[in-house]
């Protein structure tokens, strides 16, 4: 199994495509759950948070106050700076513990949907290959004030947070245009699909894995004899007897 990363900009439509590779039999691990699962209360996440930005991101109910949290972050990249050391290896983790139990599924590959895959930067290392999703800027504004009843401005804030799509579209192996239809964004991830699923790619890291799973399991076999010998060897030796191998005739 090997690792893909899906990457773009806000209200690109990432949630579309991933739905769409989640159709064609695809897991996709979504940074975005897995953020919203490490600030449930009590977790490492949530206390951290607490303890940095106080109680006024939080609700009466002590579930994390997004639009406060939002505001301070979008207006300080010190702040985001910050939060983002926090959730962001909480997040990773989350995401690592989810691939491994889709491997034990025997899948050939997963999508890792990571919003900010290119401007962590951690990540990047670990994908096989990277998509980007890509729409125009104006449809990009339109549809993220829509969909999270933001002001133009703050809509521009949370857009600016984040590197340019043509920067990230240079980085990628594949890129998604989806200004168009749904159709037509489905062709895009079908064709991708495709060339993904005919890598044997997978099987090159199987066999490096196998590989090495089988010379650790020889070491430790080896260990263990040489151990066992040397414990008899030594016992012989108290008792006045010198310990030899025995032969076969």
């Amino acid at each position: 199994m090997y690792l893909v990363g899906l990457t773009g900009g806000v209200a690109t439509g990432k949630s579309t495509v991933s739905n769409m590779f989640r159709e064609l039999g695809v897991p996709v691990i979504d940074a975005d759950a897995m953020a919203r699962r490490i600030v449930e209360p009590g977790r490492k996440a949530w206390m951290a948070i607490k303890e940095e930005f106080g109680q006024c991101v939080f609700h009466d109910n002590g579930e994390l106050n997004r639009a406060a949290l939002r505001t301070i972050i979008f207006e300080d990249e010190g702040q985001r700076q910050k939060l983002n050391r926090i959730t962001h290896p909480e997040i990773y983790k989350e995401m690592i513990w989810e691939a491994v139990k889709c491997a034990l599924y025997g899948h050939q590959y997963i999508i890792m949907d990571l919003p900010l895959l290119f401007e962590a930067g951690v990540m990047v290392a670990y994908m096989h290959k990277i998509i980007v999703v890509t729409c125009e800027e104006d449809l990009q504004l339109q549809r993220l004030m829509e969909q999270r009843h933001l002001s133009e401005r703050e809509s521009k804030l949370m857009i600016g947070a984040q590197m340019p799509l043509d920067q990230k579209a240079t980085m990628a192996q594949f890129v998604i245009e989806n200004s168009g239809s749904l159709e037509d964004t489905r062709q895009q991830v079908s064709r991708i699909h495709k060339r993904l699923a005919s890598s044997y790619f997978h099987w090159k890291i199987r066999l490096f894995l196998g590989a090495a799973i089988g010379g650790f399991v020889g070491a430790i076999y080896f260990v263990t004899k040489k151990l066992g010998n040397l414990r008899i060897s030594d016992m012989l030796s108290r008792n006045g007897e010198k310990w030899h191998p025995l032969a076969l005739k």
